[in-house]
């Protein structure tokens, strides 16, 4: 039995982890699960997979499903260790009682609690894109005479994962490798014109045409901030440069990435666009088992089909590389510049236009700064980055 912690069960990586989870109950126990603040869902999952700890960001929530508990618990359940804060998640994730971390909590928040993972020699499936983008780095630094390891779920990191072989670790240049291509569905506007998706509604940009996914994350993809992001994160865990990765538009979201050798051969992933196949990867890795998903049908695919990205109509894909080629502190500016937009964009205060307008305002502030930045100025940049895309929001 692998022991697993799930950092961000009430999401949509949560959700989908479980569901492959609860098709293995012979090879898998849930020892902890966080969350930031639902309770209702929490409670929920206690119940069903009596977890040995349970922590909740907001100490609050913690109090209160503390309380739903003991009214909702029947008799015999074993109640978890209860834990709140942000430091609770470091706590879950170093527990020596754990095998798995699935890191799939959204947002810088989640950077501390991989760190500790990592430093405590833990298999992390890694979600959270955006805690490598600012702190790639530590990250690579935690894992040296570690026996930790990185096994990326984003769908197209983990197909490039694939693609590479078993025996490839993260963050090592990968041997006979020309290039790689993130492949991308191109969102709900990838046929609209500028100004079409400059006006483009909430309700309109969460219709995501293939994925399944939370809220910002979509609204990420609409923008194709998702990919720029994706991209930094292809930089540190593949150790490849800007130049060799490339962003393909790909509509039926069928392959995932592919990896160009340098013999000239091209390898691809394929499958269903669902998340439950990169976590059951990475759970089982290296052997394979059920995710659970829909089998690939080929005549539901008349014809696959690529094309460039605009990046005019899609500016996020240049800010993302023009940050990158900055370095570390241009790349934390950005993605908390990008999250407090979205979060502006969701609560109807900014239009969709709008968020790479408060990005590309926050870089253009941002000052040079050490290549190698520590953790707490990871956060403070952090911070000061999201009081300029207030302040340009407001």
């Amino acid at each position: 039995m692998r022991r697993v912690c799930i950092l961000g069960a009430t999401g949509s990586i949560g959700d989908s982890t479980l569901e492959v989870l609860a098709l293995h109950p012979d090879a898998f126990d849930v020892v902890s699960l966080s969350a930031h603040r639902d309770v209702e869902k929490m409670l929920s999952l206690v119940l069903r997979w009596s977890p040995q700890r349970v922590a909740m960001a907001d100490p609050k929530a913690m109090d209160l499903l503390r309380d739903r508990y003991r009214a909702a618990a029947p008799q015999g359940h074993r109640p978890p260790e209860w834990l709140s804060g942000p430091e609770a998640l470091d706590a879950l994730a170093a527990d020596p009682e754990v095998d798995l971390v699935v890191a799939g909590v959204v947002g810088i928040a989640g950077l501390s609690s991989i760190l500790a993972a990592a430093r405590s020699g833990k298999s992390i499936l890694l979600a959270n894109k955006e805690s490598v983008v600012c702190g790639g780095h530590l990250l690579r630094e935690a894992l040296v005479g570690s026996s930790g390891e990185v096994l990326p779920i984003d769908s197209e990191h983990n197909a490039v994962f694939q693609c590479l072989g078993s025996q490839y670790r993260c963050f090592a240049p990968p041997d006979g490798v020309r290039s790689l291509t993130l492949t991308a569905s191109g969102g709900p506007f990838r046929t609209w014109s500028a100004e079409q998706i400059r006006q483009a509604t909430r309700e309109q940009a969460l219709q995501h045409p293939n994925w399944s996914m939370g809220a910002k994350i979509t609204i990420d993809s609409a923008t194709m901030m998702n990919k720029a992001l994706e991209v930094i994160e292809a930089h540190w865990l593949f150790a490849m440069p800007s130049a060799s990765i490339e962003v393909l538009v790909h509509p039926q979201s069928v392959i995932h990435s592919m990896v160009e050798m340098s013999d000239g051969s091209v390898l691809a992933q394929l499958g269903s666009p669902d998340m439950r196949v990169p976590i059951a990867h990475a759970l089982h890795h290296p052997e394979r088992r059920d995710s659970g998903a829909r089998r690939l049908r080929w005549s539901d695919h008349a014809a696959l089909s690529f094309e460039a990205p605009d990046e005019q109509r899609f500016p996020a894909l240049s800010l993302g590389r023009a940050a990158l080629e900055q370095g570390t502190a241009a790349c934390t500016v950005l993605n908390a510049a990008n999250e407090v937009a979205v979060e502006a964009f969701l609560a109807g205060q900014v239009g969709f236009g709008d968020i790479a307008a408060v990005v590309a305002h926050c870089l253009h502030l941002a000052m040079p700064s050490s290549p190698s930045l520590g953790l707490g100025e990871i956060i403070d940049l952090d911070q000061w980055a999201r009081s300029r895309a207030r302040e340009r929001i407001a």
